[in-house]
């Protein structure tokens, strides 16, 4: 009889986290900095998943932050954030929220921390990131992608 995967342990291990790319931009200092601080920032997020082999998968979480001072832009940060994780008797209904979710969740901590990092020494007030609820986000990427489907099956 053939072995069933659903009775197997699951296995979840982080083999490494590491900064896959920075950038900061200051493109109008000095002058920036003798304008009066009431800063915008617009901030976005967004992950990209490899398949590494049958187990392992390279997640990387990508930061970008743009910060203005009405209109002129004080800085640019863009951070991508990768782990490296093996996963294994996960099903594929279990892998699509641990890609999506909890491994972003685990990087986001480490990529809050070198944009902080890096604005400071960029000489600009601190910039701490609010938490991110990647559970809520994946919910409802999952959502648009099954618009989409049903959207697209209707035109037919």
């Amino acid at each position: 009889m053939a072995e069933d995967n659903t009775n197997q342990e699951k296995q979840f291990s982080i083999q490494k986290v590491y900064t896959k790319d920075i950038s900061f931009e200051t493109p109008n200092a000095p002058k920036i900095f003798r304008e009066q601080w009431v800063p915008t920032v617009d901030f976005n997020l967004g992950t990209h998943v490899d398949k590494l082999d049958d187990t392992v998968y390279e997640v990387a979480l990508t930061v970008t932050i743009t910060v203005k001072c009405e209109e002129v832009t004080a800085y640019l940060v863009e951070v991508n954030q990768a782990g490296i994780f093996t996963m294994d008797n996960f099903t594929d209904q279990e892998m699509g929220p641990m890609l999506g979710s909890f491994c972003p969740n685990i990087l986001f901590p480490y990529a809050r921390e070198v944009v902080s990092d890096l604005v400071a020494k960029g000489g600009f007030p601190q910039l701490l990131l609010a938490p991110v609820n990647f559970d809520a986000l994946y919910s409802q990427h999952m959502q648009q992608l099954q618009q989409q489907a049903t959207g697209s099956n209707s035109i037919n």
